[in-house]
């Protein structure tokens, strides 16, 4: 499965499939929650909700794909990323984008 965040792939010709998107929704336990927000009283980077998103982007981008392969697409092209918070310590991340298939 090919993915790119331009809406061609250079030298083929693609036949659009349609929308295909994936999402999670990740939080982080308590402990590390109490620790990152002592960690903002004194600056730096917050390494357990970079970790928290990395994996959330991951799990999004393994569903989008898994919905394309249903499909029968060879590629998803123009893909995008959106993230919002849920509540402290939770975020929502989906990964969404065109499935396509080479003709």
């Amino acid at each position: 499965m090919i993915l790119v965040n331009t809406d061609y792939i250079s030298g083929k010709e693609l036949e659009m499939l349609g929308l295909v998107k994936g999402s999670t929704i990740q939080s982080k336990h308590v402990g590390k929650d109490i620790t990152q927000s002592f960690k903002t009283l004194v600056g730096g980077e917050l390494t357990a909700y970079n970790e928290m998103m990395n994996e959330a982007r991951a799990i999004a981008t393994k569903r989008m794909v898994a919905e394309a392969e249903a499909l029968g697409a060879d590629a998803v092209v123009n893909i995008r990323y959106a993230s919002s918070a849920i509540l402290q310590g939770a975020a929502e991340v989906i990964a969404y984008g065109t499935a396509v298939k080479f003709v």
